[in-house]
């Protein structure tokens, strides 16, 4: 006879007081010895050169007991949630609140996207956030295909972005061209560096991989700037035309949108258009990842990403899979770029620096890498809480990453971790013990 299986334990409700305390004190030291130097104390030049330093002990205390509390209030959590392995002692009323509320988050979040330009129509700030949380909703769903979905590390995505941006706006001052037809012209000529940047990397794997993307990018960066005859260089491009609506234009004159249905124009018609125009990119990404995930070639990516030795084992053509994942995402970053160069109508190379690629990348390992909706929250949260702690000045960065590291902590796999196969049986199948034997498979 076999042993009964053991039946997990629940999670203790007691928190252990004496532990709690000591890990408290640990990282209250630990934050008192870090934050001494970068807060304790200010240091600056005096008007004569010498060297002029104030203290701020106050605000170094604050900071240490922040620390010592939080400490405290992340130890009951993690006891409270209990230890892996064990029952989660949450209440059924909880969970059942949690999982309709994870299935009512995206509906929602669509419908108050589409209702932004209507309820905030007079206030332009919170318009130019919106189309900026967009485009990088958008960029996070791009590169969302080469590192959640098919597990390629790039840190060099800003490239395509770039190269889709430049597209558009040397296609458009140079030829005359609109932005619709210059638009997938921009996301072809992105995916055609993509493929390039694919074929030296087939081989490589981890922390390679990301070295090359990242020089990638850099090279990239590099030619702009140097290549003044076609990129005009450090002085970028300017001039570049504005999107049309289905080829009328949203301007004051006779012929301008405004004018032929009849009403008063307003500078605001202009940014609720560009609204409309990122959030229907945005969904054509999300429509098309989507879809492309229950093809085979979306499920090569996923078995890819799980292990790539098993997946040449089954016969899945891995440069195919590797070029397409890149192409894939670099065509959307294409897209992406041409519509930041119409928005902003200037565009140069400080604007597609490696900062970029590391802050999509954020959002993507934040957000959970291979969820959708993951992305999006991570991106909101992200430009949204930039813009939010903007008046603490120099606490905002120290707040931000704070923020980060604890959400590694409690959900490592980011916001929504969705690591799910797409293709799974939908009810278990009972295993004669016969057939797992060893010799019988």
């Amino acid at each position: 006879m076999t042993a009964p299986a053991a039946e997990p334990k629940l999670a203790s409700r007691a928190p252990d007081v004496a532990f709690i305390l000591k890990k408290a004190l640990i990282s209250a030291l630990a934050a008192l010895v870090l934050f001494s130097l970068m807060i304790g104390i200010r240091t600056e030049a005096g008007p004569a050169g010498q060297l002029i330093y104030w203290t701020r002990f106050g605000d170094l205390a604050a900071v240490v007991a922040a620390v010592f509390g939080g400490s405290i209030v992340v130890e009951l959590l993690r006891q409270w949630w209990g230890p892996v392995g064990t029952i989660r002692v949450v209440p059924p009323s909880v969970q059942s609140t949690l999982a309709v509320a994870r299935r009512a988050i995206a509906p929602v979040l669509l419908i108050f996207t589409f209702l932004v330009p209507v309820i905030f129509y007079d206030q332009r700030y919170i318009l130019d956030l919106g189309i900026l949380v967009l485009t990088y909703v958008m960029l996070g769903w791009g590169l969302n295909v080469v590192v959640g979905l098919a597990g390629l590390l790039d840190l060099g995505y800003v490239a395509f972005y770039a190269v889709g941006a430049y597209s558009y706006a040397l296609l458009a001052t140079n030829f005359g061209l609109s932005f619709w037809v210059c638009l997938p012209l921009a996301g072809i000529l992105a995916a055609f560096w993509g493929v390039l940047l694919g074929f030296p990397v087939l081989r490589l794997r981890g922390d390679y991989l990301a070295i090359v993307t990242l020089a990638f990018g850099e090279i990239i960066r590099l030619v702009i700037i140097n290549w003044q005859s076609l990129t005009g260089g450090p002085n970028g491009v300017s001039g570049i035309p504005r999107p049309t609506f289905f080829g009328i234009p949203l301007t004051p004159g006779d012929d301008g949108l405004a004018a032929k249905l009849g009403i008063e124009f307003s500078p605001t018609h202009r940014i609720v258009f560009l609204f409309y125009l990122i959030l229907a990119l945005a969904l054509l990404t999300n429509w098309v990842t989507i879809r492309l995930r229950r093809l085979p070639i979306g499920r090569a990516w996923e078995a890819l990403r799980e292990d790539e030795v098993a997946c040449r084992a089954l016969g899945i053509n891995t440069t195919t899979t590797k070029l397409t994942a890149f192409a894939t995402g670099a065509m959307f970053g294409g897209f992406a770029g041409a519509f930041f160069a119409t928005r902003q109508g200037f565009i140069s190379p400080e604007s597609f620096t490696f900062q970029e690629s590391a802050l999509v990348l954020a959002i993507v390992v934040l957000g959970g890498m291979g969820s959708q909706l993951g992305v999006a929250l991570a991106a909101l949260t992200m430009i949204g809480g930039f813009e939010l702690f903007r008046g603490l000045d120099q606490y905002r960065m120290l707040v931000f990453g704070l923020a980060m590291v604890l959400l590694m902590i409690w959900r490592p796999r980011g916001l929504i971790g969705h690591r799910a196969p797409t293709v799974f049986l939908q009810h278990s199948q009972a295993i004669s013990s016969d057939l797992v034997k060893e010799g019988h498979g």
